[in-house]
């Protein structure tokens, strides 16, 4: 494996050259603002809580009270996080690179905050509550000033001003199926792209576990950005094992030297 400073120029000199780019962020893109991952052996969301009992339609179902209250706890954690320089550094890069898109299989709003366009949510977003009987968009949650502090707060949903029914998280849950037009449009541009950089993935997930591999079939290269190893490590053209601001902010300074 090559030193990072010598794969991150490598990155570069693939990067310029690319007229289409794919960058997949994951959980491992967000921990950097202090938003947790799912599966860390120590402090990851599904370490702690049962994903039966509060992802799943069922959960919903069963208790709304605390799968809502679960929903607003990561809401107004992500509310008070901010984005790190590597999300700042990816956006600027987006913006000076038109074939770039940006494809996030995180549900948080931080490549948005941090400027990025046109990003597509493949697992939804925590600000996209919808009505759990007629779908239509809820708008605005309020979440109480205690919420930050409390994943396991009982609250109940509200209301849709529709119809009446109960509001749901706008997140894609464990036996649902991805947003299609995003889907589509993620899985295309992968099979377009001439460069995927993967950053922050488990690469456990899917169907977006297989976008990488989707794009080296058709010829692209494929880069793997996480401190840590992960199943894409060993079919990816390059794998940095360092965080991803170190390697964005570090691609964005070798893109302007």
């Amino acid at each position: 494996m090559m030193p990072a400073a010598e794969s991150i120029i490598e990155l570069a000199r693939w990067f310029k050259a690319a007229r289409n780019v794919v960058v997949l962020t994951g959980a491992g893109m967000s921990a950097q603002s202090g938003i947790p991952t799912f599966r860390d052996a120590h402090n990851g969301l599904w370490s702690r809580f049962d994903p039966e009992d509060l992802a799943t339609e069922r959960a919903y179902r069963q208790d709304k009270a605390l799968v809502w209250g679960w929903y607003v706890w990561r809401m107004a954690m992500v509310r008070a996080a901010q984005p790190h320089a590597g999300h700042v550094a990816l956006a600027e890069l987006a913006a000076a690179k038109p074939g770039l898109l940006i494809v996030t299989q995180n549900v948080d709003d931080l490549h948005e905050r941090a400027g990025a366009k046109d990003v597509v949510h493949l697992h939804g977003s925590l600000f996209a509550s919808r009505c759990f009987a007629c779908g239509r968009l809820h708008g605005d949650v309020y979440l109480p000033p205690e919420a930050a502090q409390k994943p396991l707060l009982r609250l109940m949903p509200p209301r849709c001003v529709h119809c009446g029914g109960h509001v749901r998280p706008g997140v894609v849950w464990f036996g649902e199926t991805m947003p299609q037009l995003a889907w589509r449009k993620a899985e295309r541009c992968a099979g377009e792209c001439d460069l995927l950089i993967a950053v922050g993935t488990s690469a456990l997930v899917h169907p977006a576990a297989s976008l990488p591999d989707v794009a080296r079939r058709r010829g692209a290269k494929v880069v793997e950005i996480n401190p840590f190893r992960t199943p894409l490590s060993d079919q990816a053209d390059l794998s940095l094992r360092v965080t991803a601001g170190e390697a964005l902010c570090g691609l964005r300074a070798a893109m302007e030297a």
